[in-house]
């Protein structure tokens, strides 16, 4: 499929000139579908602590923001709560819902093609960072990433507390600066560094944006519909073939048979 088909969300665009040194992406609904490892887990937890379970439209919406955040914001769950119900959800995860994700189609080729390249390739997500490790590990994915990059694994930490890190601005200025600093690149904010960020939701997005990356989003994820483009993607693609064509076409290749 050629690269046009891409919807275009703003005028930003994707830089064009070279091809990116780094490539940042998301976790969930980006490089793995939680298949219902997440909203089952989710299901269980609040059935568990008897508390009301919604319908999957609302435990989808949860995919992607902070969980503690998430539970109380989209779902409703006491504050007074949301430790209990998190411990019962990584418990069910951790046993059952981590085996029940996939890899989404053509997104190891992506990874493999990328890094072939020379593109230094990073993971920001605000699941838990050992989650997230052990996650990537479990699918075969961690060897293509110079950086992952998440929420400490202590889920009640607060702003000043060593290790936090509020949201995915922060979370993705973490995984650039690592990724930036193995490809021998300059990371500041705002400068021109030629790097992007790759997610499903608006967070990733916004993160990406409070770094000076444009972000391209994949339309395979959890956003609801027109969610990327009005949060400003410089691009919203369909297949993993159009993300390594867009990803690629500053280098003057022809990647459409290769996935």
């Amino acid at each position: 499929m050629d690269v046009s088909t891409a919807t275009p969300a703003t005028n930003a665009g994707i830089k064009r000139d070279v091809p990116p040194s780094v490539v940042l992406f998301d976790l969930d609904g980006t490089l793995v579908d939680p298949a219902g490892g997440i909203t089952g887990g989710l299901q269980h937890a609040l059935a568990a602590m008897n508390l009301p379970v919604p319908g999957l439209d609302e435990l989808n919406a949860v995919i992607g923001p902070k969980l503690a955040d998430a539970l109380v914001n989209l779902l409703g769950v006491p504050v007074g709560r949301v430790d209990e119900v998190i411990a019962a959800y990584r418990a069910w995860y951790g046993t059952r819902g981590m085996a029940m994700s996939m890899v989404y189609p053509g997104v190891e080729d992506v990874l493999a093609q990328l890094q072939a390249h020379g593109v230094k390739l990073a993971v920001a997500t605000q699941k838990p960072e050992p989650l997230a490790r052990t996650l990537l590990a479990h699918h075969g994915l961690d060897r293509y990433f110079v950086s992952i990059r998440g929420s400490h694994a202590d889920e009640n930490l607060k702003p000043g507390d060593p290790g936090y890190l509020p949201g995915k601005t922060e979370i993705i200025a973490a995984a650039l600066a690592e990724a930036s600093s193995v490809a021998g690149l300059d990371a500041e904010p705002g400068q021109a560094l030629h790097a992007c960020m790759v997610g499903d939701r608006h967070q990733d997005v916004h993160g990406a944006a409070g770094n000076g990356l444009d972000c391209i989003g994949v339309a395979w994820g959890f956003a609801a519909d027109g969610e990327l483009a009005a949060a400003g993607a410089s691009a919203v693609v369909h297949t993993a073939e159009e993300l390594l064509a867009l990803l690629t076409a500053a280098a003057g290749e022809d990647t459409r048979g290769a996935l």
